[in-house]
């Protein structure tokens, strides 16, 4: 299906460079389209970031063509077809026309250049994305129905889901994360399908999932795509913690459903994030992740006490612990690894704050430990309260208030977040005439501790509880 786009979108949000790429091919002879992900986006009325291509030009032809137009171009992706480059401060990519196979046991596509742009769209993964919009005549090229299928918020294949899958078993996350990022309701063939060959995630690499599961935490509806990823079977795969949670129903016990509690407290974190000028802007992975992952550790944890309570000791340790296997297996980065997993162990440090009166110290060390993750830990501690029980869910909220206030109170004082000793190691060395070693780090944390209990005692205090501790600790003599 064919017709003139002016009809459905204001073609002026397109980027003119798209415009002066289009007369570029067409006055050598070549077709250029439009493609993917960017087509759908215009349709939706959001902004076309990352602007895609396809064109019958082989590469070799695209790169003669665009060598003296491009601001710097790049043939890192020219075996797959793909002739990357930069204009006018836009990054652009343009792929020749493909007929793509995959070899059911290989995570790398075979592939093959064709001449047609619908069988090319054929190969893609959802007719919301095989759409095309010809250029610089703004034709739009929809031969497998995908406006229909955006219309009725449908994620559907080009083909049969089988094909597609088979194809690229990554589509199957891919269709999760579209769920999540765009709401769309996977088709029933597309579901089945999925659910039948979740397995086949396994030969997909582990950066290319995590790189999904980023998108699909981060999207506006990460609970949709999160279900679908556990209804189908592809989360026990990629991501087995999150199903554990489903607990078997003990009604007789009355603990609560982990799996719902946890999707909840994910979509609530999701909600206390901030602006781009906040302390949290939106969307955050790190507190989304640590929400949905804060309790995984339960399960392994779970102990049914003589009194008939349920217990889960300690599952906050445990689930670090989970989160950080999971996420090296995933290969995340180090920073976001130890960013996430600290979040999941300090989860439940806040709770009997009302019950008992924490001190100065107690607090500081509430500071310290969160370091840099404070301001999401306020956020993930506030979310995890999904209680139907109005009089607790207010007073654990008050509770938090008061703890904030006192964390300012301080703060005032005293720079919480970077709460050191009043001597630093050279110091230390100098002050009990010792060298490098072991004992200048215990001298070191019984000066952190001091300063955490007591507070700032100023320099000349904190050499004279030195030597005296030294001399009791037998560091120097008496």
């Amino acid at each position: 299906m064919t017709f003139i786009m002016t009809q459905l979108l204001d073609t002026s949000s397109l980027h003119p460079v798209s415009h002066e790429l289009g007369r570029l091919f067409d006055s050598a002879g070549y077709e250029l389209s439009l493609v993917g992900g960017p087509v759908r986006d215009l349709l939706l009325g959001r902004d076309a970031l990352d602007l895609d291509f396809t064109t019958n030009a082989s590469p070799d032809q695209t790169l003669e063509l665009i060598r003296d137009w491009a601001d710097a171009h790049w043939e890192i992706g020219r075996e797959f077809g793909t002739i990357g480059m930069r204009k006018s401060g836009m990054q652009l990519e343009v792929t020749t026309y493909r007929a793509e196979a995959y070899d059911p046991d290989s995570r790398k596509p075979t592939v093959a250049f064709g001449d047609d742009l619908t069988e090319d769209l054929r190969r893609r993964d959802f007719t919301v994305n095989a759409m095309a919009l010809r250029l610089p005549g703004m034709e739009l090229v929809d031969p497998f129905g995908g406006i229909k299928d955006l219309h009725a918020g449908v994620l559907r294949t080009p083909g049969t889901p089988e094909d597609s899958f088979t194809d690229d078993p990554l589509r199957m996350m891919r269709a999760a994360r579209f769920s999540s990022q765009l709401g769309l309701t996977v088709a029933e063939p597309v579901r089945e399908a999925m659910t039948a060959m979740a397995e086949r995630i396994e030969i997909v690499s582990a950066e290319r999932v995590r790189e999904e599961l980023v998108k699909l935490i981060c999207g506006a509806h990460p609970r949709r795509g999160t279900e679908l990823m556990v209804d189908t079977g592809l989360a026990q795969i990629v991501l087995p913690e999150v199903p554990a949670l489903q607990l078997e129903t003990d009604e007789a016990h009355h603990h609560k459903d982990v799996y719902q509690h946890s999707l909840t407290v994910m979509e609530q974190a999701a909600e206390k994030e901030t602006g781009p000028d906040g302390p949290v802007p939106a969307p955050d992975f790190v507190l989304r992740f640590a929400a949905l992952m804060h309790d995984v550790g339960k399960p392994a944890t779970r102990r049914f006490e003589p009194s008939g309570a349920v217990s889960f000791r300690h599952h906050e340790v445990v689930g670090a612990k989970l989160t950080r296997k999971r996420m090296k297996a995933l290969r995340f980065d180090n920073d976001t690894i130890k960013r996430v997993t600290r979040l999941v162990e300090l989860h439940m440090r806040f709770y009997g704050y009302g019950d008992a009166d924490w001190t100065d110290s107690a607090v500081r060390r509430y500071v310290r430990d969160a370091g840099d993750e404070l301001e999401r830990l306020h956020r993930l501690t506030r979310s995890d309260v999904t209680t139907r029980n109005k009089r607790k869910a207010s007073r654990l909220a008050r509770h938090y208030d008061e703890l904030e206030h006192r964390i300012d109170q301080l703060a005032e004082q005293e720079q919480l977040d970077a709460v050191r000793p009043e001597l630093d190691g050279q110091q230390i060395m100098a002050i009990l005439g010792i060298p490098p070693g072991p004992q200048v780090g215990r001298a070191y944390k019984f000066l952190l501790e001091m300063r955490l209990d007591e507070g700032a005692v100023g320099e000349d205090v904190a050499r004279e509880r030195l030597v005296s501790w030294a001399r009791e600790k037998g560091v120097i003599d008496s």
